[in-house]
């Protein structure tokens, strides 16, 4: 019996994706002519059509889409092979897959990759930014090794570990209300922020269920609102303009979208409760102890930034927010 190559594979999973021979050449770093052929053998090996070819466009028949399927989960577990050989006799080398949400990269990456680079030179390290549901299906299917998510989460049955607390804190216009109703440096109870007050995030960004529970806020999950915001950068601007208050991660203070946003930031006072960034990977993960490695060194890392920086501690252009 002939069998087909992982090259192959390679070719096929490649013009599956982006249904298109040049590109798919290019992403495999061969001729369009040797991918072509390649994926004709293939189709020779099978005793079947996998690829609709027209003068347009290029489709996959049903059944090229289904090896393709197939010959993503083949590919991943020959590249783990090889990753778990290396991982024996060094740890945290070879290919790593990990994914952020985007109330945490920005904020977190910048200042962990390079000590992550520096302490482990051999690693390849591979980022994906979605939203959480998005990469826990990522990290179901295989396509991802971790993910660095906010906790607490339903995260259906994967690993995880506990890096750090990230506390609430309020973001408001400098002439704000709440602001002139406490004293300076004072917190802000979440029990005098308005409902309709509050700008938040768009539905699917767990930021925003985190910070409506952790001060006990559900009713405005329920509430229909005129604008929802995609990114934190969006939220600081809306805030910077008077349009109202909203909910920031302690991680974000320091950046720059922050601490140079003419607004005032204050802790979030009452019985709130913060959110946990985590470190989340699959039960069935054959690279557990680099998992807990990694997850270490990261405990680490957020620690000595949080004693290095102190939420609010950074010089900022707009000083008089912080007053």
């Amino acid at each position: 019996m002939i069998l087909p190559t992982l090259r192959q594979l390679q070719y096929l999973v490649a013009v599956v994706d982006l249904r298109h021979f040049g590109q798919a050449a290019q992403r495999c770093f061969v001729t369009q002519s040797t991918l072509s052929a390649g994926i004709q053998d293939l189709e020779h090996i099978l005793g079947a059509a996998l690829i609709e070819r027209t003068k347009r466009k290029v489709l996959p028949t049903p059944l090229g889409r289904d090896i393709a399927a197939q010959a993503k989960d083949v590919l991943n577990r020959a590249e783990s092979l090889v990753d778990a050989a290396k991982g024996d006799t060094l740890p945290l080398s070879g290919r790593f897959r990990l994914g952020v949400i985007p109330t945490i990269g920005p904020f977190v990456l910048p200042w962990v990759l390079p000590e992550l680079r520096h302490a482990y030179p051999d690693l390849r390290l591979y980022l994906r930014e979605e939203q959480t549901a998005r990469l826990l299906e990522n990290l179901q299917s295989g396509d991802l090794d971790a993910a660095l998510l906010a906790l607490p989460y339903e995260l259906g049955g994967m690993e995880s570990v506990v890096l750090a607390e990230d506390p609430f804190w309020v973001a408001c216009p400098k002439d704000h209300s709440l602001v002139r109703s406490v004293g300076k440096g004072a917190a802000i109870d979440a029990g005098a922020i308005l409902v309709d007050d509050l700008l938040l995030l768009e539905d699917g960004h767990c930021l925003r269920d985190h910070a409506l529970s952790a001060c006990h806020l559900e009713d405005a999950k329920k509430r229909p609102e005129a604008f929802q915001a995609t990114s934190l950068l969006t939220l600081v601007q809306m805030v910077a303009n008077g349009l109202g208050v909203t909910f920031l991660p302690e991680i974000a203070l320091n950046s720059e979208i922050v601490r140079t946003a003419d607004i005032v930031v204050r802790p979030l006072g009452g019985t709130s409760a913060p959110r946990y960034l985590g470190l989340v990977w699959r039960r069935s993960s054959r690279h557990k102890k680099e998992m807990n490695l990694l997850a270490d060194f990261l405990r680490r890392a957020l620690a000595d930034f949080n004693a290095k920086y102190p939420a609010g501690d950074l010089p900022s252009k707009k000083s008089e927010r912080r007053s």
